[in-house]
C-alpha cells in the first residue's frame, strides 16, 4: 500500500477533491443533479471511442447503504482519479433514505440518471454518450448492478426498459450486489429493510435485488476486499456463483473503503476493471492479487 495513504480508511470519505467542471441537472429534484468531471488532456490511447477526442463516460454511483448521511462528495477522490487516467465521469445524486428516498424514489432517480446523463454529458463536446460504463460502490454497487439489468427486470417492473446499447458494462466496488443475503445479515444496521419499506418479503424483491436476476450479458467485474468487515466478501462470492459469467476479483488484505482511494493498493485494479467493462481485456483471472 502507498506510504501516503492515511492509517484511517474512512480518511477517503472527507478527503478534499478539485471541484467538477459542471454540475449537470437530469431532473427536478434538489437530488436529481451529476458531478462531471473532465479529462484534462487528450484522452490516450485506447480509450478515444472515435479517434476525435472524445472521452468515454463512467457514471459513478456512491454508496452509503442507500442514506441520506452520504452523498456524492465521498466520491470525489475517486471520480478525480478516474477523468485524471481518461474518462469523463458523472457522479449522480439520487433521493435517499432519510430524504424522501426508498423505494421507489432511489430507483426513479438513478433509473432517470443513467438514462439521461449520457447525452447531458455529450453536450459538452467532449463526452461519447455512446460508450458508458456504471461504477458503483458498496450501495452504489447494487444500483449500478441494478441499472445494468433493468433490460432482465420482470415484464410489470415500472423500471423494466431495453438495454441501452451505449451500456458497455458494469463495475460493482464491494457492492451490495445480493440484497436477500444482506438483509438476511443486517448489514447496515437493517438498511435493506429501510430501503424497500421492510414490507418487501424475498419473493418480492424480484426487481430490486440482482441476484435475483438472469445474469447480465454485458461485462460484469465485482472488485472486493477479503478484509471488508461492512459489506464481508461473502455476498460477492454468493454471486458469482450463482452467476459464472461476472468476474470477481478479490484483493487480499484490502477493507471496505480501499477500492475508492487512489491512495491504496486496490487503485490499480480498479482502473483495471473499469478498462474490461469498457472490453478492453478479454482474459481476466478470478483473483486480482495473483
Amino acid at each position: 500500500m502507498p506510504s501516503d495513504r492515511p492509517n484511517d480508511p474512512r480518511e477517503v470519505l472527507t478527503r478534499a477533491a478539485p471541484a467538477p467542471d459542471r454540475v449537470l441537472t437530469y431532473g427536478p429534484h434538489a437530488d436529481h443533479v451529476a458531478d462531471l468531471r473532465l479529462p484534462a488532456g487528450q484522452v490516450s490511447d485506447g480509450q478515444r471511442p472515435d479517434g476525435q477526442g472524445t472521452a468515454p463516460l463512467v457514471i459513478v454511483i456512491h454508496g452509503g447503504f442507500w442514506r441520506a448521511a452520504f452523498d456524492r462528495s465521498h466520491a470525489g477522490p475517486q471520480s478525480q482519479a478516474l477523468a485524471d487516467a481518461g474518462y469523463a465521469v458523472a457522479t449522480i445524486e439520487f433521493r435517499r433514505l432519510g430524504g424522501g428516498g426508498g423505494v421507489p424514489a432511489t430507483f426513479d432517480d438513478v433509473a432517470a440518471a443513467v438514462d439521461r446523463v449520457p447525452a447531458l454529458a455529450a453536450a459538452t463536446g467532449r463526452v461519447d454518450a455512446g460508450r458508458v460504463v456504471l461504477v458503483g460502490h458498496s450501495a452504489g454497487g447494487h444500483l449500478a448492478l441494478w441499472a445494468a439489468l433493468r433490460h432482465r427486470l420482470p415484464e410489470p417492473s415500472p423500471w423494466r426498459r431495453d438495454r441501452d446499447p451505449a451500456l458497455a458494462g458494469v463495475v460493482a466496488l464491494a457492492g451490495v450486489v445480493d440484497l436477500g443475503s444482506a438483509r438476511a445479515a443486517g448489514l447496515g444496521e437493517g438498511a435493506v429493510d429501510e430501503l424497500v419499506g421492510g414490507t418487501r418479503g424475498p419473493a418480492d424483491l424480484a426487481d430490486l435485488d440482482p441476484a435475483l436476476l438472469p445474469a447480465s450479458d454485458l461485462p460484469v467485474v465485482l472488485v472486493h476486499g477479503t478484509d471488508d468487515d461492512r459489506v464481508p466478501v461473502a455476498i460477492a462470492r454468493g454471486y458469482a456463483q450463482r452467476h459464472p459469467g461476472v468476474a470477481l476479483w478479490e484483493l487480499d488484505g484490502v477493507e471496505h473503503f480501499g477500492p475508492i482511494d487512489p491512495l491504496s493498493s486496490a487503485w490499480p485494479h480498479v482502473l483495471r476493471a473499469v478498462e474490461v467493462a469498457f472490453g478492453g481485456a478479454t482474459t481476466i483471472d478470478s483473483r486480482a492479487d495473483r
